[in-house]
């Protein structure tokens, strides 16, 4: 038997971990007609039938399932050569791949970008808008800007300061329906927040506060929308002190009442820190954020 081209496993472990085609053809930056026969190969070479064919997608047989596992340590052995690799490198040119929240990709680091290109032309950017968490060790990002304490061994990261968050609406809205005094009052009023994230709503209970779902009038789980929809005067919603005191027409609500805020923390895999490009824009980064932080938050 013809030993199978790395390429194959690579597609079919992707097949296996997303359940279809489509996906794992995203996943990769492939199509979709190249994944299905990079599988149909794959099968062909090892004489066995991988995954049943279904109206939801693919489903992986009992030999899919046990090949799995060794596929994903193999995948993960190469990463972590490519991150060595990476790391021993002394050029000062190249690409970073930086990954944030969705509303600091938008609102924030643009601006920080800005700064570092003048200071290092020659490191292309490709930033990532992400709520969910990009993989290091894989190279879907080398640096990432986390609003949470990342504690896998295998990282090296640095906290570099707090968010606060903030009831705010915007003048328009409080015109038309008043300002509330205290945070029991904030059920009268048309709430902003997310449709499908309980993330608010889990927040309140913790402060002592009952939300519902159906308290909050205007939904969406992208949190960029979310800022606009307040700018918009459709509501009371929660959004980055930093960002409502730098937006004309919002106003701050109920001083008292203060969620936990975010904490923003650096983070890239260690055998890229002693990448010289990957270290110069993480130390960059580090030094924007922490004058942001100083300046916007007081």
């Amino acid at each position: 038997m013809t030993e199978p081209d790395w390429s194959l496993w690579r597609s079919f472990g992707a097949v296996v971990e997303h359940g279809s085609l489509s996906a794992a053809a995203r996943a990769l930056g492939l199509s979709q007609p190249t994944l299905g026969r990079h599988v149909e190969a794959l099968e062909a070479a090892l004489g066995t039938v991988l995954f049943e064919r279904t109206l939801t997608g693919l489903r992986p047989t009992e030999t899919a399932l046990r090949l799995y596992e060794p596929v994903e340590i193999a995948r993960n052995a190469l990463a972590e050569a490519a991150v060595r690799a990476e790391g021993a490198t002394s050029e000062l040119s190249g690409t970073v791949r930086i990954t944030s929240s969705t509303v600091m990709c938008h609102y924030v680091l643009p601006e920080l970008l800005y700064d570092l290109r003048q200071s290092f032309p020659q490191v292309a950017i490709e930033l990532v808008p992400s709520d969910s968490v990009e993989s290091l060790l894989l190279r879907e990002a080398d640096i990432a800007v986390r609003m949470f304490r990342p504690t896998q061994l295998e990282l090296i990261t640095k906290k570099l300061g707090e968010i606060p968050i903030v009831a705010v609406a915007h003048e328009r809205y409080l015109q038309q329906r008043g300002v509330p005094e205290r945070a029991e009052q904030l059920v009268e009023h048309d709430l902003i927040g997310f449709d499908r994230s309980d993330l608010l709503i889990a927040a309140a209970r913790r402060m002592g506060y009952e939300l519902s779902r159906s308290d909050f009038r205007v939904r969406t789980d992208s949190q960029p929308n979310n800022f606009e929809l307040i700018k918009a005067g459709l509501g009371i919603g929660f959004a980055q002190g930093p960002l409502v005191a730098a937006t004309p027409g919002l106003r701050r609500l109920l001083p008292e009442f203060n969620p936990p805020p975010l904490e923003v923390w650096l983070t890239t895999h260690k055998e890229l820190f002693t990448s010289r490009r990957i270290r110069a824009i993480y130390d960059r980064l580090a030094e924007g954020l922490v004058r942001y932080l100083a300046e916007r938050t007081k």
